[in-house]
């Protein structure tokens, strides 16, 4: 066991009002990501959207991996009301609901370029909100409950899943689309309650001084910490942990409805299914950092996400199964609760209490990269280039596609860096606290 975790007793970890706001703090935030991911690209599928254009979508969650850009901006200048960290949180989550909302006006095909700039600006005020509600959670965190804590969220972050990528599209297969889009955005009421309801901290750190401050100093206290090396090795790693999981499930409900399952299918059997057990893989997986530490868990955690991904092609094979669906789902969602529980603990820990918003903000944006480019790169992947697929032609001219099984094979493969890395950043035998 960790040594700092001696302070506290698991029961006490777990009962406490903190563990509580992570948790609605992490329903916020990935209510509007999983609208992005999952409602949108099964939306402009059903209305026979192509697959190269959905996977194009992908782009607008750029404003993620870039975040940390203005990330000291959050961090330096404090809004007139609700305080530093409540203020960001009540502008961005206001504004989330109301481009979301915006979509239940719209026609997936005739309005495809509106729907990509709503979607952009649902991404950007959904990345500034994580950047407030990170920098949030590690002033709120002591660094023994790091790991149970990011864990809370985590779950619920998946949990938010479960309303665009599970209840929504189960409404569609009853109402259109325009009150699906009008009931899924209501949700974002929950996120601007808990906010009002919230305390501002009592911070010892107080905010930056100057803009120049703001920019400089959380970049180069972090480099000084491990050195340039040492600093990039964790940033390769960060990069890199769930790349293969994250390629793998870049188009999966259009996977799904391409298999020959209906949306109601998806929505009752895999988002239920897969929010559950990467709920139960989150919790274990706090428990199991309490006890064992950040390094082993990664290491463990890493190789069950890694065989996970293998699921999806064995689920190809075997075709519309209900049952085979609810399994692999299963396997593949408990392995991404576990590694993702891992990995915001190793984030959080890798960061200094003065520089919250920022250092959360670069090295978290390190793990939103490939969800940025994934979904073109995978559907051109999957189905190959022909002539007819203009700008795609034009830059790659013909490919044949691997097909879906070949694909998630590839994926695998792709998981294999981030856990060479590891030899680096978390080697097995040493006690690192959590």
């Amino acid at each position: 066991m960790p040594e700092n975790a001696a302070k506290y007793t698991l029961k006490e970890a777990l009962l406490n009002r903190r563990m509580l706001i992570c948790i609605f703090n992490g329903f916020t935030a990935g209510l509007p990501i999983y609208f992005l991911i999952q409602l949108i690209p099964a939306w402009l599928r059903v209305e026979e959207v192509d697959l190269k254009t959905i996977g194009f979508f992908g782009f607008v969650m750029l404003p993620y991996a870039w975040k940390f850009l203005w990330a000291p901006l959050v961090d330096r200048y404090i809004p007139p009301f609700l305080g530093r960290r409540r203020g960001w949180m009540m502008v961005t989550q206001v504004l989330i609901f109301f481009f979301m909302l915006s979509l239940s006006t719209l026609d997936a095909n005739k309005d495809i370029e509106l729907v990509l700039y709503a979607g952009l600006a649902i991404a950007f005020f959904s990345a500034t909100q994580d950047i407030v509600l990170d920098a949030y959670r590690r002033e709120l965190l002591p660094d023994d409950e790091l790991g149970l804590g990011n864990s809370f969220y985590a779950n619920a972050y998946r949990i938010a899943g479960f309303i665009p990528g599970g209840l929504s599209l189960i409404l569609a297969e009853y109402i259109s689309w325009e009150m699906v889009y009008i009931i899924t955005s209501l949700f974002m009421g929950i996120g601007i309650i808990h906010t009002l309801m919230i305390k501002e901290l009592d911070e010892d750190v107080q905010a930056p001084k100057s803009l120049k401050d703001a920019v400089i100093e959380p970049f180069k206290e972090f480099f000084q910490r491990d050195g340039i090396s040492g600093g990039m090795y964790i940033l390769l790693f960060i990069l890199f942990y769930k790349f293969g999981d994250t390629v793998a499930t870049s188009l999966i409900t259009p996977f799904y409805i391409d298999v020959g399952f209906s949306t109601a299918e998806i929505g009752s059997i895999a988002k239920i299914v897969g929010v559950w057990s990467m709920v139960v893989g989150g919790f274990v997986g706090g428990v199991l950092m309490f006890k064992w530490g950040i390094n082993k868990s990664l290491w463990i955690f890493g190789l069950v996400q890694m065989a996970s991904i293998l699921g999806y092609a064995l689920l190809n094979e075997v075709g519309p199964n209900r049952w085979m669906l609810g399994l692999v789902v299963a396997f593949e969602y408990l392995g991404v609760g576990l590694g993702s529980a891992a990995l915001m603990a190793f984030i959080a820990k890798n960061t200094n209490k003065n520089f919250t918003g920022t250092q959360l903000a670069l090295l978290t944006s390190l793990f939103a990269i490939p969800k940025s480019f994934s979904g073109v790169i995978s559907g051109v992947m999957i189905e190959g280039v022909k002539e007819s697929d203009g700008l795609f032609f034009t830059i790659l001219g013909t490919s044949k596609g691997l097909g879906y099984t070949n694909y998630f094979l590839v994926c695998t493969v792709l998981a294999l860096p981030g856990m060479l890395l590891l030899l680096k950043v978390a080697p097995w035998n040493e006690k690192k606290a959590i």
